[in-house]
């Protein structure tokens, strides 16, 4: 195995508007040689088939997808869930990004609702870890430094972010959609969507049985990348905070065979010798993560090393990112095996099948999360859903429909991590709550454009909210209740 040089290292530090301190790591070196295509091939023109009309088609299953798929078929929508991979759940389960980031906000109070507790309260017991609910908010500092230890408190008080297990929410989310007669499309990948007088009609598809073509009255992108809309003409954003970590690849992992109750008191105990551990880990493998807790306490999670200067919508890109992490979890290993107290006998126990992509395009929406309306704590009039803020210095931030809405395109929305925010706000919008929370708003509104006839810019928002309210979303009026 040829070796990687030696990363440029960036330490993010924690602040009032980064919460997570991390390392970026930063290397142009590749492990293929250059490629050397050049020229362009002409595709003839082609009748293709189509497998399908439906009111609403949602294009990806991640977090967003799924939950917009749940809300347009629980509204009365017929509804295509189109996935590339043969899960759903996306980052959720394939991406190993089991810690379900904060859904409450400083007081205790969860915020994000509706299809976050549909999909989390469908777990068993032993499928998720988390604080109890009476303890959420508490600022009692050994709770607190507790949970802080098991990413679930944050500026010292205890919040409800949960770690679950990928295998059992890839199941409570297929069957959740398929008792809401979701038709469920795996193995399939959206190639081009069909765009007619400004409007997406269609979009088609490649699969073992080759192109096919997927009509609607209404397109939900939760590509992540806005793989949709981007192709079909729609403006979009891709500046980066470059002192975040969340423009930043990884392929994710995780070790078996751990004590990690060990790992936590030699980390939070043991202060010195885990400070030289840290610099051991760094100058021996170069790019180097500390593991976060899992569900249960004899796995770890890797969500690094965080690479920095990759594109998630580069090819080359994305190869390089997944050769270097399946490098870093061997290496990883290894060191761990030889060097942390409780890791005496750990294996490596899984690789994520997806791509760790924390931001590529942004919607040019109607309206836009911005960080100047972090301090304000408005509620906005088309609100369609609450996140909680990075810090207690902020109100909670109201989410606006407008969001979701491309500034010209029609037949349209657009959930999850690519939603019309600048690169501040993206940090948080990014999460896999408020990727439900943005995803059940897209699925919910278009049902009602669908039902009604109308683009989704034109929506009677009032209905969108009383049929989220219905759901179990959390949606306040113009007085904040």
């Amino acid at each position: 195995m040829s070796e990687i040089p030696q990363p440029t290292v960036r330490t993010v530090e924690r602040t009032e508007e980064r919460f997570l301190p991390s390392e970026v790591f930063e290397s142009r070196s590749r492990a293929q040689p250059p490629r050397n295509g050049s020229g362009f091939i002409r595709e003839p023109a082609r009748d293709i088939p189509v497998y399908h009309h439906c009111d609403v088609l949602v294009v990806g299953g991640g977090p967003s997808g799924s939950a917009a798929a749940y809300a347009a078929a629980k509204a009365g929508a017929e509804v295509v869930l189109l996935e590339r991979y043969n899960h759903l759940g996306g980052l959720s389960t394939g991406g190993l990004v089991i810690w379900i980031d904060r859904m409450t906000d400083w007081n205790g109070e969860q915020v994000i609702r509706g299809f976050a507790d549909e999909i989390l309260d469908r777990l068993p017991g032993d499928a998720k870890a988390g604080p109890a609910k009476n303890d959420w908010g508490s600022r009692d500092p050994q709770l607190a430094g507790y949970w802080g230890a098991r990413t679930s408190a944050f500026h010292g008080i205890v919040s409800w972010a949960p770690t679950i297990d990928p295998e059992r929410l890839k199941v409570a989310t297929q069957e959740l959609l398929l008792e809401a007669r979701v038709r469920i499309v795996l193995h399939a990948w959206a190639a081009l969507p069909i765009v007619e007088d400004g409007r997406v009609t269609a979009v088609l598809f490649e699969g073992k049985g080759g192109r096919q073509a997927l009509r609607a009255k209404i397109v939900v992108d939760a590509t992540g990348d806005g793989d949709v809309f981007a192709r079909a003409g729609a403006e979009f954003e891709n500046d980066i905070d470059e002192g975040d970590v969340h423009h930043s690849l990884n392929t994710a992992f995780m070790l078996g065979g751990v004590d990690m109750d060990r790992w936590i008191d030699f980390r939070t105990i043991e202060r010195e010798p885990f400070a030289e551990f840290m610099r051991l880990g760094r100058e021996r493998l170069g790019f180097f993560q500390a593991p976060y807790v899992s569900w249960r306490k004899d796995i770890a999670l890797f969500l690094g090393p965080r690479q920095s200067g990759l594109s998630g919508v580069d090819i080359d890109d994305m190869n390089e990112v997944e050769i270097r992490s399946h490098r870093f979890m061997a290496g990883h290993c290894e060191f761990f095996r030889k060097h942390a107290p409780g890791f005496e006998n750990a294996y490596m126990l899984e690789s994520a099948s997806q791509l760790g992509v924390r931001h590529t395009r942004r919607l040019k929406g109607v309206s836009r999360i911005h960080r100047s309306q972090w301090s304000d704590g408005i509620v906005l009039p088309t609100e369609i859903g609450v996140s909680p803020s990075v810090s207690p210095k902020f109100p909670v931030i109201s989410v606006p429909y407008e969001a979701l809405v491309p500034v010209r395109l029609d037949g349209l929305l657009a959930c999850g991590r690519h939603v019309s925010c600048d690169a501040n706000s993206h940090g948080f919008m990014r999460e896999i709550p408020q990727c439900w929370l943005t995803g059940q708003a897209a699925g919910a509104a278009a049902a009602v454009a669908a039902s009604s006839g109308v683009q989704p810019r034109t929506v009677n928002v009032r209905a969108v909210q009383a049929l989220l309210r219905k759901q179990g979303v959390l949606i306040r009026d113009a007085a904040g209740t």
